[in-house]
């Protein structure tokens, strides 16, 4: 896992974050699978290009999980600029021999429907001109009820990740193979 302050369980217990749920579920379903979360709260997708090539040589993943771009979005970042991030980033996976699934992000509507559409419309676009799969919005199903979010509004509380994992579930699962 390969993210921001979305995959890192920012303001949890890590246990309690998606990406330790994930954990569980692929050992209660009987794949072979380890996952590690190289997710940092702040993460841009500038900093994740200088990060993931030694997380690809460290640990050699199967799978990579790509859920960056929130925290350039909230800078107001050029979209070219993160458009092309997340094609090296996807490309240096797959150049690995890693299967990429893109998590798809939007931005809080406070940035203005055409820079917000348009930062949507990106994951959409860079995952159908990379053909790697797409989760079109990471925090579907939770980021618009306040029970499963943090009083920040933009971070699942300890309810929401079990939400979280359940929108994942469904596009991870053709990547995974049993042993």
């Amino acid at each position: 896992m390969f993210g921001d302050s979305l995959s890192a369980a920012y303001g949890l217990r890590p246990e309690q974050g998606w990406v330790a749920l994930l954990q569980r579920r692929l050992q209660t379903q009987g794949y072979g699978y380890h996952t590690v979360n190289a997710s940092i709260s702040g993460e841009t997708t500038s900093g994740g290009l200088q990060r993931l090539p030694r997380a690809l040589q460290l640990h050699r993943p199967a799978i990579v999980l790509l859920e960056l771009g929130a925290n350039d979005g909230l800078r107001g970042l050029p979209l070219a600029t993160i458009r092309g991030n997340l094609a090296q980033l996807i490309e240096l996976a797959r150049n690995s021999g890693a299967r990429v699934l893109l998590l798809g992000i939007r931005l809080p509507p406070n940035y203005g429907p055409r820079y917000g559409n348009e930062f949507t419309a990106l994951y959409t676009q860079s995952a159908q001109q990379l053909q790697v799969p797409l989760v079109p919005f990471v925090l579907a199903g939770t980021a618009l009820n306040p029970e499963l979010m943090q009083a920040d509004g933009l971070h699942p509380n300890a309810q929401g990740e079990p939400h979280v994992l359940d929108t994942v579930w469904p596009y991870l699962l053709p990547l995974l193979r049993k042993p």
